[in-house]
């Protein structure tokens, strides 16, 4: 793990209300797909740290970036008052929600900003050349609320065996009457009906705490799996 100061060199904006901050990385910063790392900046005249998971794939060089909805807390407004140049604290990386593209058959279950390690990994599996077997469910309220969509249609088109099946909850400014994809949120007879090979797969959840206890919850009291084949990673809003 190491630690180092450094500064803001992008921002990018990914849907509504949604940021993707980059920095540039260190000599010797390595770190794998899936994990996190801290950051440090200033909130309120006072350092604030907080946990982000990598967004980008280590493939990327030359940045280290991370994906965050704004709230109105505290920390989102700072971080929304970023700019080019502004100097911030890394820490890392930590994490054990890593893939690399083994065990072969796998299952990603993901709402929201909770993506955003999910993007790390299938843009390294692509990167990398490494031929794999994962579906992705991927549930948001509506088409615009989807981060990363096109970086993840062209992972889905890229030939490395990764499926990625969207869902919606909400009719939004767009209808769900013209959305031609998956409705509603994700559960056992979706999880069936997109991999019937589910009990041979290792299963990762990522996004909001309730989503991941209540997927866990249905993977093992409804559809027998092991809690064993089940990887999570949490994350709470600041």
């Amino acid at each position: 793990m190491m630690s180092f100061d450094t500064r803001v060199i992008d921002i990018i904006d990914r849907a509504p209300g949604v940021k993707s901050f980059r920095f540039a990385d260190a000599d010797g910063f390595v770190f794998r797909p899936g994990q996190f790392f801290f950051v440090g900046i200033s909130v309120n005249g006072r350092e604030a740290v907080k946990h982000f998971s990598f967004s980008n794939s280590p493939t990327e060089k030359g940045y280290v970036e991370f994906t965050k909805r704004l709230t109105g807390s505290d920390f989102s407004k700072a971080l929304a008052g970023l700019k080019q140049g502004d100097a911030v604290r890394i820490k890392g990386p930590l994490g054990n929600f890593i893939y690399e593209g083994v065990p072969r058959k796998s299952a990603f279950l993901s709402g929201g900003i909770g993506i955003t390690p999910i993007r790390s990994i299938f843009k390294y599996i692509v990167d990398r050349g490494i031929s794999s077997d994962a579906v992705l469910l991927y549930g948001n309220n509506t088409l615009s609320d989807i981060i990363f969509k096109k970086d993840l249609d062209r992972i889905a088109q890229s030939g490395k065996g990764l499926k990625i099946v969207y869902t919606l909850t909400s009719a939004g400014d767009e209808g769900l009457g013209v959305w031609r994809g998956r409705t509603g949120f994700i559960n056992s007879g979706m999880i069936k009906e997109e991999m019937p090979d589910y009990a041979e797969r290792v299963f990762y959840l990522c996004g909001p705490p309730a989503m991941v206890s209540g997927l866990r919850k249905i993977l093992i009291d409804r559809m027998s799996l092991p809690e064993g084949r089940i990887i999570k990673e949490d994350f709470t809003g600041y």
